[in-house]
């Protein structure tokens, strides 16, 4: 029955494990998507819901960032998309009562996905110091208590604030503003562990740290590589994309660890094809590589292009790049023993890559977390940059760099301020708009915050959305940081983890969805996200909110602002928070290529942001043109007797929130302590399909980090890697083991020891 959580918490710790699928969507996607809707809001709501996820007039869907045609289908959602709109869209409620019933050590035994799983919450609630169970508390009182602790801060840089992706860019530019007016650059997001690497790559080699292709240059493209990315999982709605491109001729280069059924093939529920017959086969050449070697496959294909007559773009180096020498110099030395050593693939693999891409005059590169989440991830990603520089695949239509980002605003919460590491143009704009001295010195981002809340530097955590405790690595240090903590806010539509581990106080602030009408005194507001592509848009939400007690992210900062700032801010929060087209006024003023904001996202289907690389080939680099790198080739590696472990999603997850305990492409049904090993890997570990292991982290500061209970699945992963489910791992991930330069958590390259465990 809608509305009703499940009345305990699942076991998980005996999955049903079966072959793995070769296909994703089709008429399972629909029946899933349609059983979790209803379940969570009842068939009326349901249809009400989905029709106007993602529509010109309807509101941005809180998962994924993928961009949306021109041309949009009246089901313009994919099954992932539609557990995110039916949790946040639930008939289910977490009211003060049940706060009542469950003390919060109650609340600490509980998995993720039974938090998740109760509903949305209702009333603001507050745990006083010493006590055992979280109260209602008033707005008032609850705005009282932050500007209480962060009066008492000896420094303002003793507060974090940190940001989901999901905040619109309205809360976002406000909730940068209250930090920085207040005094610290201590803005730390999600983006710092995920895209960072790509964003500090992209920054120094083209100019601009995001991606540079439109949705349309993939339906031109040639040649699409899609490396270090399960779309099937993940981004859903690509593969739609990728569909549209095969039928216009371009070849696919899946690049993973994994073979993954949404890159074999495609039944698209929107049409008779991918319903009733066999859908559409997308990869043409899968090259199967070991965790962390694509840095050395990118560079020795660069070297393939170098060594090929007639295959550079020399008008486009000569005119466009800089540093091509020194890179053709290092290329040229490339060994194609260690470039085998470190991908595990075949020599004959690699030439037919080369193959393609010779073929091809327009390609595309895509990416994620499989190439950002690497120690050596920066010169990763710079390197697929060399190898489009070869070509001239940036600023030609149908070809370019193509990150794609997860949470649906995480591209656009960066653009609108939320940054530790601002540059001097934004803070010069800031200041000259609203009157203050921004602070200059650099702040914290998530890893540097969670060191300073270990060692006491740190003493407010303020969290605008996410599930930080859950999101962060090193799971036993980053609780035992935040419990360190003088008081932990937390910015909710609904309960997870972060809420049972907190500081001496604690508060919980429960804030409207996408899905909800947001009333203000000036009348009905919207707010706008902008997409993975550079496309802004707006989002209204149609339903009625879940409890009165509710309120938007931009007016939860606006009073925070009144109340901790008081009267020595010139700021007009109050007029922000009654009208938010009084906040994209402002934008406008200071965000470059939100001139004219008001007037441009009022046009259905919103505007492009201007992209120097792809719209003028022009690169705002040190150089004033695209730079070619050269950094050595890294690889990780593991003992003998040891393993790869890369962290990942189930296909019932999204980022750190948990829809089901199934895995339906990967045949992992009821749990989710599971490990992938390839099965002579495990034959050779003595670890038989079904067998029991404690998985145990090795790194350099000797510290044992241990996962314990996990079920070893034989699954056709790279030898000598295998993969397991986060948040779950995160345990196993050392803080300190981070990419250089980006500071981004190493996750996709973890050695492991697995040590038999008693399945009791």
């Amino acid at each position: 029955m809608a509305g009703k959580p499940p009345t305990g918490d699942p076991v998980q710790d005996a999955p049903d494990v079966a072959a793995p699928q070769h296909a994703a969507a089709g008429l399972p996607a629909i029946a899933h998507t349609l059983r979790v809707a209803q379940q969570q809001m009842g068939v009326r709501r349901t249809a009400l819901t989905l029709l106007k996820v993602n529509q010109k007039d309807g509101f941005d869907c809180p998962g994924c960032a993928w961009p949306e045609p021109d041309k949009r289908h009246a089901a313009e959602f994919c099954e992932n998309g539609a557990k995110a709109v039916a949790e946040e869209a639930t008939l289910r409620r977490v009211t003060p009562d049940f706060f009542a019933a469950h003390p919060v050590a109650d609340l600490a035994t509980r998995s993720g996905y039974w938090l998740g799983q109760q509903g949305r919450l209702t009333h603001p609630m507050y745990l006083a110091e010493g006590a055992t169970a979280y109260e209602p508390v008033t707005w008032e009182r609850a705005f009282d208590l932050i500007a209480e602790e962060l009066h008492a801060l000896s420094s303002p840089d003793e507060a974090l604030f940190y940001t989901s992706g999901r905040t619109s860019n309205e809360a976002a530019f406000l909730y940068q503003l209250f930090a920085r007016e207040f005094g610290t650059n201590n803005l730390p997001d999600c983006s710092n562990m995920c895209h960072e690497s790509s964003g500090s790559a992209l920054t120094e080699t083209i100019g601009v740290g995001k991606g540079s292709v439109l949705l349309e240059d993939l339906y031109r493209a040639d040649l699409i590589i899609v490396a270090g990315q399960n779309p099937g999982t993940n981004h859903p709605r690509m593969l739609s994309a990728l569909e549209k491109a095969k039928a216009g001729g371009t070849k696919i280069i899946t690049v993973n660890p994994l073979p993954e059924a949404g890159m074999e093939r495609f039944k698209n529920p929107q049409n008779a094809r991918g319903l009733a017959g066999g859908g559409t086969p997308l990869t043409d050449l899968f090259l199967q590589i070991r965790l962390g070697g694509d840095q050395a496959l990118f560079r020795t294909l660069g070297r393939l292009v170098l060594e090929t007559e007639g295959a550079l773009d020399t008008d486009f180096i000569r005119e466009h790049t800089h540093g091509f020498e020194e890179y053709e110099r290092t290329a040229r030395a490339a060994d194609w023993d260690e470039t085998l050593r470190a991908t595990g693939l075949r020599r004959e693999e690699i030439e037919e890559a080369l193959r393609m891409i010779l073929a091809s005059r327009r390609t595309v590169v895509c990416w994620a977390m499989g190439l950002t989440q690497h120690k050596h991830a920066v010169p990763t990603i710079k390197e697929v940059v060399n190898l489009l520089l070869l070509r001239g695949d940036i600023g030609r239509p149908g070809a370019g760099v193509c990150p794609v980002r997860g949470h649906s605003n995480v591209q656009g919460d960066r653009t609108m301020g939320i940054f530790e590491r601002p540059s001097a143009a934004f803070l010069d704009a800031l200041e000259k708009e609203f009157g203050f001295a921004p602070p200059r010195e650099h702040g914290l981002d998530v890893v540097r915050a969670i060191r300073a809340l270990r060692d006491g530097d740190a003493k407010v955590f303020f969290a605008m959305g996410g599930n930080f405790v859950a999101a962060s690595p090193d799971t036993e240090v980053t609780e035992a940081a935040m419990r360190r903590a003088r008081l932990t806010v937390h910015v909710s539509t609904k309960l997870n983890r972060s809420h049972v581990v907190t500081g001496a106080r604690a508060l919980i602030l429960p804030t409207l969805g996408r899905t909800e009408r947001d009333r203000q005194s000036g009348g009905d507001q919207f707010v706008t996200v902008e997409d993975s592509m550079g496309m802004v848009h707006a989002s209204r939400g149609r339903l009625e909110p879940a409890s009165p007690h509710l309120l938007s992210e931009p007016a939860i900062v606006c009073r925070l602002a009144r109340r901790v700032l008081g009267t020595e801010s010139a700021t007009p929060w109050e007029e922000f928070e009654k009208d938010y087209g009084a906040i994209r006024d402002r934008i406008s003023r200071v965000v470059a290529g939100f001139e004219d904001f008001n007037a441009r996202v009022a046009r259905p289907g919103g505007f492009t942001l201007p992209h120097a690389p792809r719209d003028e080939r022009r690169f705002p680099t040190a150089t004033g043109k695209a730079n070619f790198t050269a950094a050595p080739v890294e690889y990780p590696r593991a003992p003998e007797g040891r393993l790869l472990l890369q962290t990942l999603r189930s296909h019932d997850q999204y980022n750190t929130t948990i829809y089901g305990l199934d895995d339906r492409y990967r045949g992992i049904k009821n749990g989710r302590r599971v490990v992938l090993v390839n099965p002579d890997d495990a034959r050779t570990l003595g670890l038989a399909d079904g067998a029991y292991a404690d998985l145990v982290s090795e790194w350099t500061d000797g510290t044992e980090r241990r996962a314990p209970g996990f079920r070893v699945v034989h699954y056709p992963t790279t030898p000598g890697c295998a993969a397991a489910y986060y948040p779950e791992t995160n345990v196993l991930v050392p803080l300190d083991h981070t990419a250089d330069t980006s500071n981004t958590p190493a996750s996709k390259s973890l050695v492991i020891r697995l040590e038999p465990a008693d399945p009791a």
